[in-house]
């Protein structure tokens, strides 16, 4: 049987290291081995319980984007299934903030609603009949004579390319047309589909402008009595909201379309003013297509100018054709650098990416009407979201800068919009008299 023996304690010297004391209930290591030890802190006793809400914060957030996707892709099904419908109330509007000046005007001095509404409407029929009652017989004169020319470069392409460096065997040109002639002979039933598809389009457009114009008729003769009527269905805490933000959407649409024909009309000028300077043909359908284009910002008077060029270049060569390019760079530079600031201000505040992103979607939605209605959209979703966000932050955008918000109100008659002073935004009461008391 092994004994176990007790060694007498040593006793600490002078020299000696103090004893340390390790508390009974502290935890020992569970190695002696050098290097063990991590660099990482150790977990605190949060660390779980801030994870588990972190872990919940993002799940409810995730849920809440989807259900807002979701709603959006609904939104976009619904607007879609009822896009036949709202093509022509979106056009009609966008009209009406045309016409509504002059139908303004004649009802300030004493025209019926209905008769203003109706004289405006068939003028700007007339203004616009008329317009192509004179650009068309210039476009069929022109066109004979164009169409001879392509043939003409054609052949001069067909012999350019016969020569050095190319030296193109003609019987490879003529493989190469009938190729092409037989092509387009195999596809034929395809090529009518088209054209039947075309001819539809024409149709479906003829019929939404036709419509359009209807429904700008009722907008302008009644259209005075929409905001009323509509703050009257939600109520006095909604009614000053539901009529500012009317207000700036309105008013937001009308300063578009109204700077857009401003910058369109200075392009078409001056751009018309160099093709007539430099005897291209179509000056007067080229300036009115420039015109037109500038409804689709930035795209669109790309693409006019290029046509522009186009035809300069089929008709009177390189040089002229350059000389076009130029002039159209340099209205357009002058055109946005300078005369669109000065237009806009600051009111129509849209980045450049943010317009091309628009119309580049609503052309892929929507074909050119979409490339058309794309601007004027994000232009209206941003007044929404700005007005939504002063709203958040307490700045009251409902009120104007005088301290006057719109309120409905009865007159006996029925629901109208009336004016009170409520304070400007950022007053804060009286200000305080001198020696009084702070």
């Amino acid at each position: 049987m092994t004994t176990m023996r007790l060694l007498p304690s040593r006793r600490s010297g002078p020299g000696d290291a103090p004893a340390t004391t390790t508390p009974a209930n502290s935890p020992h290591a569970l190695t002696d081995v050098p290097g063990a030890a991590t660099s990482a802190p150790a977990p605190s006793d949060e660390r779980g319980p801030r994870l588990q809400r972190g872990i919940r914060a993002l799940a409810i957030g995730s849920a809440e984007v989807l259900l807002i996707v979701l709603a959006i892709y609904v939104l976009g099904e619904v607007l879609g299934a009822l896009w036949v419908i709202l093509l022509p109330i979106v056009m009609g509007l966008l009209i009406t903030t045309v016409l509504w000046p002059p139908t303004r005007f004649l009802r300030r001095h004493g025209w019926p609603p209905a008769l203003a509404a109706a004289v405006v409407v068939l003028a700007a029929i007339g203004v616009f009949g008329g317009i192509i009652a004179v650009i068309a017989p210039q476009v069929v004169d022109q066109v004979e004579t164009l169409a001879d020319q392509v043939g003409e470069g054609l052949r001069d392409v067909q012999e350019w390319v016969q020569g050095p460096p190319f030296n193109v065997d003609p019987e490879q040109i003529d493989d190469a047309v009938d190729d092409a002639i037989a092509t387009l002979q195999g596809r034929a039933g395809d090529i009518a589909g088209y054209a039947a598809t075309g001819a539809t389009a024409i149709g479906n457009a003829l019929i939404n402008i036709v419509l359009a114009l209807v429904l700008c008729f009722f907008f302008l003769k009644d259209g005075p009595r929409w905001v009323p009527w509509l703050c009257a269905q939600t109520g006095r805490r909604a009614a000053p909201h539901v009529a500012a933000l009317s207000a700036k959407t309105w008013t937001t649409l009308s300063e578009f379309i109204r700077q857009q024909a401003y910058v369109g009309f200075i392009d078409a000028f001056f751009i018309g003013v160099g093709l007539w300077i430099l005897d291209v043909p179509l000056v007067l359908p080229l300036a009115v297509i420039t015109f037109f284009a500038a409804f689709v910002p930035i795209i669109g008077a790309f693409v006019a100018g290029a046509f522009a060029v186009l035809i300069a270049l089929v008709d009177e060569g390189w040089g002229v054709a350059l000389a076009v390019l130029v002039i159209v760079l340099v209205v357009q530079q002058i055109e946005g650098n300078v005369l669109q600031p000065i237009i806009q201000g600051r009111g129509f505040n849209l980045h450049p990416a943010i317009v091309i992103l628009a119309v580049t979607a609503g052309t892929s939605l929507a074909g050119i009407t979409g490339a058309f209605l794309g601007v004027p959209v994000a232009a209206l979703i941003a007044v929404i979201y700005r007005y939504v966000r002063d709203e958040l932050d307490g700045r009251s955008p409902e009120v104007d800068g005088a301290g006057m918000q719109t309120q409905v109100v009865d007159d006996g008659n029925g629901a109208t919009l009336a004016a009170e002073h409520v304070g400007r935004p950022d007053d804060s009461g009286p200000a305080p008299e001198e020696g009084s008391a702070r």
